[in-house]
């Protein structure tokens, strides 16, 4: 059990020992933005159990990002998922005190799965209201519009889960999603697997790494060269390249490489 390797426990003793970095802390609560990481540092730029507690003790989620860095037992976890799947992945946790929540409604660019350590958590879900999110391209802050949820909460929610401790949720790509903790729920303790799948895109990026290798995809385009006319020329001979090189390539050669990198590459792809 996931238990074995890390616990509710486990986090909170991290948390009050002031041994997380600062960097992956953060501390939310709705409707508050996210504090500032002053708030909770010491002049020297550590964590402060003190403020922490104090902090989680008012309502604040204490988030603590990318456990697969700090934890080994949590880095053998990740690095057992990406071999077995080819997709690189994340840990959050997040400590939420009864009664409150940590973030709003949005949605992610990647497939979650949800581990629930201690406590219980509440998820209204909704369908994607976008198709496929992934890296920038229609992330919820970037085209997110105020009737958002209102809507969402008039319409009520697809599925309404409350999450116990030993159970997990399957968060997939795109899906809505509003988590807290109810008044009379005893406060939560979470784990968050960020789970990057890879894409048909992923796939071109490595179909086309070579190109560097190829001079005539390395020389100049001059600035005479991006006026219309030119420009034209320029892109219609860069396409054409582009088609006779992937054309030549031998894509059984490239198998090995690519199943290598999906279960070795860690940068913020799908």
């Amino acid at each position: 059990m996931l238990e074995t390797y890390v616990s509710a426990p486990h986090l909170f003793e991290h948390m009050t020992m002031g041994c997380l970095p600062a960097e992956e802390i953060a501390a939310v609560r709705v409707p508050n933005p996210s504090l500032n990481s002053k708030a909770f540092t010491r002049e020297e730029g550590r964590t402060d159990a003190v403020k922490l507690q104090k902090l989680y003790n008012s309502g604040y989620t204490i988030r603590i990002g990318n456990l697969q860095r700090v934890l080994p037992s949590v880095a053998r976890i990740s690095q057992g998922i990406q071999t077995e799947t080819g997709y690189s992945n994340y840990v959050h946790a997040f400590l939420t005190p009864s009664g409150n929540q940590g973030l709003k409604h949005h949605w992610d660019q990647q497939m979650a799965v949800i581990v629930q350590l201690s406590g219980a958590k509440r998820w209204d879900l909704w369908r994607p209201p976008v198709e496929a999110p992934m890296r920038s391209y229609n992330e919820s802050f970037r085209v997110w519009r105020p009737e958002f949820i209102p809507t969402w909460e008039a319409e009520g929610p697809d599925q309404r889960i409350d999450l116990e401790a030993g159970q997990s949720l399957l968060l997939p790509r795109g899906w809505v999603h509003n988590a807290y903790v109810p008044e009379g729920f005893e406060a939560s303790v979470h784990l968050t697997f960020a789970i990057r799948e890879r894409t048909p895109l992923w796939l071109m990026e490595k179909l086309t790494a070579g190109l560097i290798e190829d001079p005539e995809f390395r020389r100049i385009v001059l600035p005479g060269q991006l006026g219309t006319a030119a420009l034209a020329e320029q892109l219609r001979g860069t396409r054409d390249a582009l088609i006779t090189y992937l054309e030549s390539l031998d894509t059984d050669a490239l198998m090995a490489a690519v199943q290598a990198a999906s279960r070795t590459e860690l940068e913020y792809m799908t």
